[in-house]
């Protein structure tokens, strides 16, 4: 998929999701994070039915997707989590978008309120594009190297 392509954008809760939505994001997760990046960790985690899920399709296909974890659920503070963009969207700007739209939900839901983040190292130069600072030392999750980010409330 090129970004040429139109995104249509889902905020829902976990309720307002649909069986088959529930069905690729699970498995774009698995894609990706288990199959892609060789990690085997507990995905469904019971934290799920009480965020809020932004997810970008592309003619019918899931291409980006994260979770919003709310304050004192993951962290202190309001969370992203399961950050991802399919294979095919990758380099696209499809991720620079879904973090956009994320943060501004996010302002409207929780506002004043911090965000944090815990995130592949390698992707530490992307998140702090968007003001978020590096607040720990790199520490292994899962067998990949990730550290905490913070972006402060405006």
């Amino acid at each position: 998929m090129t970004n040429a392509c139109k995104t249509e954008w889902h905020w829902q809760t976990f309720a307002q999701l649909s069986a088959a939505d529930v069905y690729e994001i699970l498995a774009l997760r698995q894609q990706v994070f288990v199959l892609e990046q060789r990690c085997l960790y507990a995905d469904i985690d019971h934290k799920d039915q009480q965020c809020f899920h932004l997810s970008g399709w592309q003619d019918g296909n899931l291409q980006g997707y994260l979770r919003v974890v709310p304050p004192g659920l993951a962290y202190a503070e309001v969370a992203l989590g399961r950050i991802l963009t399919a294979e095919s969207a990758r380099g696209t700007g499809l991720g620079k978008q879904l973090l956009l739209r994320a943060l501004d939900e996010v302002s409207l839901l929780y506002p004043g309120q911090s965000v944090r983040i815990s995130a592949q190292l390698y992707l530490q130069k992307f998140y702090v594009g968007f003001g978020f600072k590096t607040v720990s030392e790199p520490y292994d999750e899962d067998g990949i190297p990730h550290i905490e980010m913070l972006l402060n409330s405006p």
